[in-house]
């Protein structure tokens, strides 16, 4: 009978995942171009948005410390609004259970995504939230490990991290090399104009998963 681990407790480093799932990071530019390229603008309703968003954050933060309850809230769930990812043709889940098995079927990990985005079966978005203190980087190691629960795909997969004050983004390719890359750190706290390179990025992402699907 295979041995059922917590996600969290068997994935806590980089070095983890990597060695667990034979994953390595790619520092190729032209891994990860999407973050990278020169993206349409907001229209002037989404502008107002991102202002409104950002206004309600720094409004919540100048009294303290966010819990990932309130990042969700305040953060998250704005970001993916706004990008249009709660509305039709994706789906979300919250709190989706993952299982993933491991060496051969001895090990069984299980955990919960924060909020898990699918485009026909294909997992475009992962998101994984923490609290103001927790580096958005603390994140990534589980992140990771949720994407190679996706089912079969050759595409590649994306996750989003924050800890409300900054977002990183992921890219998984799970083909004969398997490998991953990162995004620059989109500051939201710091640099007011960054949510709205979040959104841009994200509607991308989207138009990119409907076009393969």
């Amino acid at each position: 009978m295979a041995k059922v681990v917590a996600v969290t407790e068997a994935i806590k480093s980089l070095a983890d995942v990597e060695s667990r799932f034979g994953l390595s990071r790619s520092l190729d530019s032209d891994f990860f171009p999407e973050w990278r390229k020169d993206l349409p603008a907001l229209n002037s309703s989404q502008q107002a948005a991102v202002e409104t968003m950002w206004n309600r954050l720094n409004y919540q933060r100048s009294q303290g410390d966010l819990l990932e309850g309130a990042v969700t809230l305040l953060a998250a769930s704005p970001l993916l609004e706004i990008a249009g990812f709660y509305d039709p043709p994706f789906r979300l889940k919250a709190e989706a259970a993952v299982e993933l098995s491991i060496d051969d079927g001895e090990e069984t990990l299980r955990g919960r995504i924060d909020v898990l985005i699918i485009q026909n079966a294909l997992w475009i978005m992962v998101l994984e939230s923490k609290k103001t203190t927790i580096s958005v980087r603390s994140a990534l190691p589980q992140t990771l490990a949720y994407l190679m629960a996706a089912p079969t795909s050759s595409g590649p997969l994306f996750g989003m991290l924050t800890n409300g004050d900054d977002v990183l983004f992921v890219k998984v390719v799970r083909g004969k090399d398997r490998q991953y890359g990162l995004s620059r750190v989109f500051s939201l706290y710091a640099v007011p104009e960054d949510g709205g390179e979040v959104i841009r990025l994200l509607k991308d992402l989207g138009q990119t998963a409907m076009a393969a699907s």
